[in-house]
């Protein structure tokens, strides 16, 4: 099996939306004689499934109050929150037969090394479709797809999971979303460290990463493993995937065909309702009602805020040009569209 490392110059990569393009590009253009492993860390962000609905996982003010970042990758599965204090895994397998779907076969090399840390067997389960469980909370969650007949695979391994943010940026905005994404399952979730032996109870993050590929490579130590080094061309094209790709707006939420929601608000000026249908992340129909009061026709607004993308700058950018006052009362252009995201 080969290593690829995530680092430049160097240097690990902690780029989301670069993370994800070395996998896909590699997924297809670059083939081996032997299976490949990639292991990956990055900065905060929350990674969604193929099929999933943006708006339905995230809760976007926090994550922008916190700069976390959102991703979609290209195998399905539910949103999961990934940091700098976590380790994520994933692979390139040949032959599609024998590990296909079959989630305990994928985590069973994991939960061999984790024993050996002294992790109580017992404790240890590949649960329902896709989980991996340490007495009763879920420590992994692993998705796969096959292509040009390899499993293209990974799960994450939650050795210190920051709760407070995990919790919150998976707990979206409570939107009457209508739409057919694959929502997330939302388990509660544990971590590696308390079930270490002691004498690994203060192995960093890095250090549990080096010990994971070699259990992961059979070798004794990271400088033993075979590698491919990518070069400046595979770079090249790398940093044109994430820009066009895992760093685009349209890919992350746009991507998502047509889903409808609703809201009402009671404002000092009274109640808003608003009903949208959104088409790849625009607002294509929207219509507001209340029993506020306004001496102009409400449709003037509605009109301005079609083919808006439904991001906060955007909406007031569209709103500059009206005053809201004669429309809706005293209600600020920052109220209205913080009502309209649910903020």
């Amino acid at each position: 099996m080969y290593l690829i490392e995530q680092k430049r110059n160097g240097k690990w990569v902690h780029d989301p939306g670069t993370t994800m393009a070395i996998q896909e590009y590699v997924k297809d253009n670059i083939f081996l004689d032997g299976d490949v492993l990639f292991p990956y860390m990055m900065h905060p962000a929350v990674q969604i499934g193929k099929f999933q609905n943006a708006y339905e996982e995230i809760n976007q003010p926090y994550m922008d109050e916190h700069h976390i970042k959102i991703i979609r990758r290209e195998t399905g599965g539910g949103a999961i929150y990934l940091d700098d204090r976590n380790m994520s895994f994933s692979f390139l397998l040949h032959g599609t037969n024998d590990i296909y779907g079959n989630y305990a076969k994928l985590y069973e090399p994991a939960i061999k090394a984790l024993i050996k840390l002294g992790v109580d067997e017992n404790l240890l389960e590949q649960k329902g479709r896709n989980d991996l469980v340490l007495d009763g909370k879920k420590i992994s969650g692993a998705a796969m797809t096959v292509q040009q007949g390899r499993v293209y695979a990974g799960y994450s391994l939650l050795m210190d999971p920051n709760y407070e943010a995990m919790t919150t940026v998976l707990n979206p905005n409570q939107k009457k979303i209508e739409s057919h994404g694959i929502q997330s399952v939302r388990s509660r979730v544990g971590s590696i460290r308390p079930y270490l032996a002691p004498e690994h109870q203060d192995m960093t993050v890095w250090e549990f990463t080096d010990y994971m590929i070699c259990e992961l490579l059979g070798i004794r130590d990271v400088s033993e493993a075979k590698r491919y080094e990518l070069t400046e061309e595979d770079w090249a094209a790398i940093d044109k995937l994430t820009a066009e790709k895992y760093n685009n707006w349209d890919w992350i939420y746009g991507r998502f065909q047509q889903f409808e929601y609703h809201l009402t608000e009671r404002f000092p000026i009274g109640t808003v309702s608003a009903g949208l249908t959104i088409e790849h992340g625009k607002i294509a129909q929207i219509q507001i009602s209340g029993d506020f009061f306004g001496t102009k026709d409400i449709k003037d607004v509605e009109n301005v805020l079609l083919g808006v993308r439904l991001r906060k700058d955007e909406l007031l950018h569209a709103l500059e040009p009206i005053d809201l006052t004669p429309y809706v009362g005293k209600l600020t252009k920052d109220e209205f569209v913080s009502f309209i995201l649910s903020e």
